[in-house]
């Protein structure tokens, strides 16, 4: 039947998914260039205060923080919600952590007391950014050290947590894909039972709206959930691994179901199928 005289067409779902396309792909091309205008000034700055004690310097740097942040909340339209902040204990902890974007690197420090990070050292050697990072107390260890390695992250990580700095481990080693799980190395465990401090859980779902090594992000709420502490007294580290483990995969299939759907038998989401095309 002839359309009503006066009735507003309804866009076609191509055009729809392509303006969004561009939309996200502007909005990340801005991203990339505030970002640029704000680092360059701050890993510049980062090499002027060598002399400044190790907490003022990482005080002073990470200030950096909060600025992306909100440049990430209003330019990209990355919101993030916590649950479980209440499990936060009031001294130095090591934090395990799913690892699936650069934005955890960030935003994990506006949600935990201040804080230090387990990096490859091949990262100091990035213009700009690995210059500011040099100047922030933290662990960087040569990966292809072997089990010198592990030794370099009990020995750094002690330091760092008798600083008064909590130590962020990405157990899986490396960002994994949502949805996707790697072995989880003992390291962070271990740091914790020598150092006698208890570990924090977390899961988290970045992955979904910041991909790895993608240049379009995706608008949306990133959700960050914090786990019961876990106590190393009287525990190996093997079993604190373990315990860690667990609760992250669990609370991530459980708050994300949807990212495990090929795990379950069902067929992936078409929603989903079509973010990853997008996103490379």
């Amino acid at each position: 039947p002839p359309e009503r005289r006066g009735a507003t067409a309804l866009p076609h779902p191509s055009r729809t998914l392509h303006r969004t396309r561009i939309v996200h792909l502007l909005r990340s091309i801005l991203f990339a260039l505030v970002l640029t205008v704000i680092t360059v000034p701050y890993a510049f700055f980062a090499t002027l205060i060598f002399w400044l004690p190790p907490m003022t310097r990482h005080r002073l740097i990470t200030s950096w923080v909060p600025i992306m942040m909100w440049v990430i909340r209003h330019v990209l339209g990355i919101r993030y919600r916590v649950i479980g902040a209440e499990n936060i204990p009031a001294g130095p902890a090591v934090v395990l952590s799913k690892h699936q974007s650069a934005w955890e690197t960030i935003a994990l420090q506006v949600i935990f007391p201040p804080l230090c990070y387990v990096l490859k050292r091949e990262l100091l050697r990035v213009p700009f950014f690995g210059w500011a990072l040099g100047r922030i107390p933290g662990i960087a260890i040569d990966r292809s050290a072997g089990k010198d390695a592990l030794t370099q992250v009990v020995e750094q990580g002690r330091e760092r947590l008798k600083e008064g700095l909590w130590v962020v481990v990405f157990p899986e080693g490396t960002r994994v894909a949502p949805g996707a799980t790697l072995r989880y190395k003992p390291g962070g465990a271990i740091l914790a039972k020598r150092a006698g401090v208890p570990v924090v859980p977390v899961a988290h779902n970045a992955g979904e709206f910041w991909r790895r090594n993608a240049f379009i992000k995706h608008p949306g709420e990133i959700v960050v959930s914090i786990g019961p502490v876990i106590d190393v007294k009287g525990a190996k580290a093997t079993d604190v691994n373990e315990q860690a483990e667990a609760w992250i995969e669990g609370e991530m299939r459980r708050l994300f179901p949807h990212l495990y759907r090929e795990e379950a038998g069902m067929p992936p989401a078409a929603g989903d199928a079509a973010a990853e095309d997008e996103g490379n």
